[in-house]
């Protein structure tokens, strides 16, 4: 079974859609909100600090959440519009 993480903030407008999408397909997630637990805030840095995929949201000075991790990073989505939900189950 794979472990899904969703990183994502209260503050962040498109973070509920991103719950809500993955709750109404059935997937199973642990939501990490990195502005009210400093250890999420550091979990979630580890990958934006390391995995390519964050590069361009740097570039552009966003944050990169919502994030939905796969594992440990085998993937990585922000938009529900790229998930492959077969990646997620």
């Amino acid at each position: 079974m794979k472990k899904i993480f969703l990183f994502s903030s209260k503050l962040c407008p498109d973070c509920p859609p991103m719950k809500e999408f993955l709750t109404k397909n059935n997937i199973s997630f642990i939501e990490m909100d990195i502005t009210e637990n400093l250890l999420f805030m550091k979990m979630f840095l580890k990958y934006r600090d390391r995995y390519p995929e964050f590069d361009e949201i740097k570039e552009k000075g966003n944050i990169g959440i919502p994030c939905v991790v796969v594992n440990e990073g085998e993937n990585i989505y922000f938009d529900k519009e790229t998930i492959n939900i077969d990646d997620l189950k």
